[in-house]
């Protein structure tokens, strides 16, 4: 697809527009920060750009002030008496040095154990935690594929894990293949399967277009309510909006 990519301020709001070969404008504001981006049809000039942000500046800076007000979570320095989640639930972390093998356990609904050799720093205590994340993963994602390939009518041909900046998943629709993203570990087990829908309906239709959102209509009534979650507290301080 055709995409090309500009910025430009509109009383006072930086604006990135993406052009791309596309039939309708589309306007999102997302976290953390409030950027506003808008995608439009090749054709669309700046100055039509302009004039549709104006038209929905009141709205654009409602969806700004409800992200500067939103509490986020710090970089975790993995240390014992942190709060993490898993699955929606939060965790105080404690922190256990050992000399046996490196683990993650729940011992109970409030604690998330992390055993670990003395003197593992932080980079460590946290690659034992997102391993034991993306195990997790592994065990839920298939069995939501076997259940929603025969009801879409498609077939994934493969999926991954992996750490993302930008996106809670992607498809490669050429070669039928879904990546997810390991902090979906962290959110309620509903919004993985949103996500995982998401992305399978893609395999149905390309762009987020009117198509798109009644194949979700129709595949998965709910899927505002679960995207308002996934979106919605605890925010990391680099999560971005779905």
């Amino acid at each position: 697809m055709t995409t090309n990519r500009r910025q430009i301020e509109v009383q006072g709001i930086a604006v990135e527009i993406v052009r791309k070969d596309i039939k309708n404008l589309h306007l999102g504001v997302y976290p953390p920060d409030g950027r506003v981006r808008i995608a439009v049809p090749l054709r669309v000039d700046d100055e039509a750009v302009r004039l549709a942000v104006v038209s929905r500046l009141r709205w654009i800076r409602r969806q700004q002030d409800k992200f500067a007000q939103q509490v986020r979570q710090s970089a975790r320095e993995m240390v014992t008496g942190e709060s993490h989640y898993f699955m929606g639930r939060r965790y105080r972390l404690d922190v256990i040095e050992h000399e046996g093998p490196a683990a993650v356990s729940l011992p109970n609904n409030t604690t998330l154990e992390l055993q670990v050799r003395p003197g593992a720093d932080r980079d460590k205590r946290e690659a034992v935690l997102l391993r034991w994340y993306r195990q997790r993963l592994r065990e839920q994602i298939p069995p939501l594929i076997a259940r929603w390939e025969p009801e879409m009518g498609v077939t994934v041909e493969e999926w991954g894990i992996k750490k993302m900046k930008t996106r809670w998943g992607s498809c490669n629709i050429a070669a039928r293949r879904l990546w997810l993203n390991l902090d979906l570990a962290k959110k309620p087990a509903l919004c993985l399967e949103y996500v995982l829908v998401h992305e399978m309906v893609h395999l149905l239709e390309r762009h987020h277009n009117d198509h798109f959102r009644e194949l979700l209509d129709r595949f998965l009534p709910q899927w505002r309510l679960h995207r308002e979650e996934l979106n919605r507290f605890p925010l990391s301080h680099e999560e971005w909006e779905y």
